[in-house]
Parts: C-alpha cells; structure tokens; sequence
C-alpha cells in the first residue's frame, strides 16, 4: 500500500473523534483541496465524461482516489479517469443525487459519503466572502480571527501560484462606522479573480468563521491603499509562476478549475 496521504491523516482524526465538528471540518476542508481522480467509464475526447457508479440500498455512487495508484491498486490495471479536485467534483455531483466512495478498499481513508453530504460540501464551496463595497477609512492590524483561518489562508493562497503577487490581511473601520477585516489581493488579472476569491471562501468556510467577518478587494500595487495595506497588514505570499512550467493539461476533466461534464 501506498504511503498515508494528508486525506488519510484527516480523516483519521475525524475518525478517532465523532462529535468533533472541527474534526470534520478539517476533512471537508482536505477533501475540496484534494486533486481526486475519478473512474470513468470510457476515455472521452470532450468534455463529456460517464463516471463509473454502483448501488448501494438505492444510492448511486461514483468512485475517486486520492492518487492514480489507488485508483489502479482497486481496478488492477490502467483504467480510464478524469483528475480534478474536490471542490470541482463536488460542484458538477451536488444536486444530481450522486454520492462518492471515496478511496474504497484501497485507503484507510476509504468513505462513503452519501449524496447529501456532497450536495452540503458544494453548497458551503458555493459561498463567498463579500466584495471590497465600502470605501475604508482606517486600517489596523488584524485581531481576534482563530489560527485556523489564518493557516488556512496562507496555504489556499499558497496554491494560487501565478494569480497575484501577494495578499494583506488588515483590520479596517469604513466610512460607514462598520468594522470588520479586508483581505487585499495585489496584483490580480480580472480572469483570476473568481479562483482567488473561492480559495478564500473555502478558508472562511472550513474555519467556522462568517463570510461576513471578511471581505475581499482586489487593487494594483500602485494604488494608495497598497502602502496602508502593507503598513498595518499581515502578509501572505503568492508564488510566482514556476520558470518553464508548462502550461498545464488539456484532456478532458484534468484541468481542476474546468471540470467535465458528467453525463
């Protein structure tokens, strides 16, 4: 067997500590950051895909994997899939009454989770944090958001590598008297907005704390509010893109933020 992945690791807290919602919240937060590879059918050219499902007391199910070889260890040989994460996947089952069996017999990470629970995860990737609408009047050093959050956004903005050039966490007093804190992210195209605005609902969402304790603005390095950000915020890196990367696949369902059309 494989070595133990960081799914594996979370769900086994989730596991040794049931009534631990942060537990599994923690999972959920795993599993929608997670490339997952889904059994298919049949290799498709387009965009439309057949996952492979089966029954279980009425319940249709598809099947991914945390790696391609849990995937082959559970077929036995090279079988048609499709690789997306887990926020993708959950966003083209929730509502079409399908649920996952995630790693089965492969994985002591191995789950069924019912279609229910996946509709439920697409719902909570579905929120997002308020756009920046108010104009700010001061800004200072955030306070009281738990470590969760703050570790969670430093790793989702970690993975949005080439989107921006970095990202400040501030605390802010609007003109309206309203206070609450901004996340400003620098630098970003209009095209890569939506990608970096859902990793941070996936932080907000995952941390138990509400969208609307945070909002999100998105400015240029050379605009005044940039030094104030930078002044009194806290700071997270964005990579820049690796030096002759690829640019990345282009079959169907392997590109996380395109995923297939499950038929």
């Amino acid at each position: 067997m494989d070595d133990t992945t960081p799914l594996d690791a979370a769900h086994e807290r989730m596991q040794a500590a049931p009534e631990d919602a942060t537990a599994r919240l923690r999972f959920y937060e795993h599993l929608s950051g997670t490339m997952l590879h889904l059994l298919l059918e049949a290799e498709s050219e387009t965009e439309n895909v057949t996952p492979r499902t089966f029954e279980i007391d009425g319940e249709k199910y598809v099947l991914a994997f945390d790696s391609e070889a849990r995937l082959v260890q559970f077929t036995q040989a090279p079988a048609p899939h499709a690789s997306l994460t887990g926020r993708a996947l959950a966003e083209v089952l929730g509502g079409r009454g399908l649920g996952l069996a995630l790693n089965p017999d492969v994985a002591p990470s191995a789950i069924l989770l019912p279609s229910g629970a996946v509709a439920w995860l697409a719902q909570m990737l579905r929120d997002e944090p308020d756009r920046l609408r108010a104009r700010p009047e001061e800004m200072f050093a955030p306070n009281g958001l738990p470590e969760e959050l703050l570790v969670s956004l430093d790793t989702r903005l970690a993975k949005m590598e080439g989107l921006a050039e970095r990202a400040y966490l501030a605390g802010v007093r609007y003109e309206d008297g309203g206070r609450g804190h901004l996340l400003g992210i620098l630098g970003a195209p209009a095209d890569a907005q939506p990608a970096l605005a859902r990793a941070v609902s996936e932080a907000l969402s995952f941390s138990g704390v509400e969208a609307a304790a945070l909002d999100v603005g998105f400015f240029q390095a050379h605009e005044p509010i940039t030094a104030t950000l930078a002044r009194h915020g806290l700071r997270f890196d964005i990579p820049s893109p690796s030096d002759g990367a690829a640019a990345g696949p282009s079959a169907p369902g392997m590109d996380p933020e395109k995923p297939p059309l499950i038929r």
